[in-house]
């Protein structure tokens, strides 16, 4: 997709505040655990590579992504850390994770089997790197019962070439106030880890909402959305003051007219003036991820609430305006302006959605600039 440079619609990411946000989790820990860093979805909307390079930068180890081609963007980029795929990879791709030295999850015996097939058959050379995912109530990926998680283990053990790095599991409430099943999980992987005959480098539980407000066993954390400056749990529960949002969102005001009562507005003349009224379009829309239900949210243009009025279009939106306005007028959409904040939580209550989805629909055609406390370059 072409980055669309030529038009005012931007986002801002401030790389200080990642860094501080990943250097806040990683003195939490006082040096008895890793900090792998979430950097899938293209760094939840931030964009994967500055955002993973500062937040190595501010002491983390390791950085997770969901699929090879993204572990693959990392490496070229020059990163030499331990890049963790959190989804199941096909055995096709065992070369491409060899050359690249990624590290991969494992969630059946089959998988170990058919991919030593392959390593044989097409003569490889090299280690490969597993984690073995434990599902202990997620009902995602992973082994389920503790016996066949033990033969995996003695299979590895038989293997050198398939280097048994580490094991995890993904806990379903841990941002939930209701902490029974949480427990459940937890106690379930617990009994799992006694059983082993040894344990590997790595063992991992902790997601945000675990780091933020359980305690689990393991020697890595997975900074997920927290890294990002935002609450796990929508605001079910307390977030750190600590952490601060590294994303705004903005655009310009590339017309404004006063239009008639009775004029329609957008597609369907979903909204009708009911009076002589002044009107901003706004360079983004749906294709950009500000979603169609955005229609009866608001912006900010100098600090005022200004409603989106009619259907959001596909590149462009329309706002009422309190009263005529320059064309180039700032408008944020995520983000301070003045003394007015809006922030990624009010606009998923608005969707009826969790604020992950919203960071990740934000399109790759938007341009990402970067700030640091020198200030912005690309």
């Amino acid at each position: 997709m072409a980055i669309s440079y030529h038009r005012p619609t931007a986002i801002f990411v401030d790389l200080a505040v990642i860094k501080e946000n990943v250097a806040h989790a990683v003195l939490q820990q006082q040096g008895k655990r890793d900090v792998f860093v979430a950097v899938k979805a293209n760094g939840y909307g931030h964009g994967a590579v500055p955002v993973a390079k500062a937040a190595i930068a501010a002491g983390a180890t390791g950085l997770c992504v969901a699929t090879i081609d993204e572990g693959i963007a990392l490496r070229e980029a020059g990163l030499t850390q331990t890049i963790l795929i959190l989804g199941l990879v096909d055995v096709q791709w065992l070369p491409l994770i060899i050359q690249y030295h990624l590290a991969i999850p494992v969630a059946t015996q089959e998988w170990l089997e058919e991919a030593w097939s392959v390593y044989q058959n097409e003569r490889l050379s090299g280690q490969v790197y597993l984690h073995l995912a434990i599902d202990t109530g997620m009902g995602r990926i992973g082994f389920q019962e503790n016996q066949a998680v033990l033969a995996a283990v003695h299979w590895l053990e038989n293997h050198p070439s398939f280097v048994w790095e580490g094991i995890f599991t993904h806990f379903s409430t841990a941002d939930e106030t209701d902490t029974a099943y949480w427990k459940k999980q937890n106690e379930r992987f617990n009994t799992l880890i006694a059983t082993l005959p040894r344990v590997p480098r790595y063992i991992h539980t902790s997601n945000s909402a675990t780091t933020l407000w359980r305690e689990d066993v393991g020697n890595v954390v997975r900074l997920g959305i927290a890294m990002y400056g935002h609450n796990p749990s929508g605001g079910l529960l307390p977030m750190s003051p600590t952490l601060k949002p590294a994303l705004s969102l903005e655009s310009e005001l590339v017309q404004v007219k006063k239009v008639p009562a009775g004029a329609g507005i957008g597609y369907g003349k979903s909204y009708e003036t009911k009076q002589s009224e002044w009107i901003g379009t706004v360079p983004i829309g749906y294709a950009d991820g500000f979603v169609r239900g955005m229609q009866g949210f608001y912006v900010l243009v100098e600090g005022q609430r200004c409603e989106i009025i009619g259907r959001v279009c596909m590149d462009q939106l329309m706002i009422r305006l309190p009263h005529s306005f320059e064309t180039g007028t700032k408008v944020t959409l995520i983000g301070k302006n003045q003394e007015e904040v809006i922030t990624i939580e009010a606009i998923a209550e608005h969707l009826g959605t969790i604020n992950y989805e919203v960071l990740c629909l934000l399109a790759e055609r938007i341009p990402r600039h970067y700030l640091n406390t020198t200030g912005i370059f690309e």
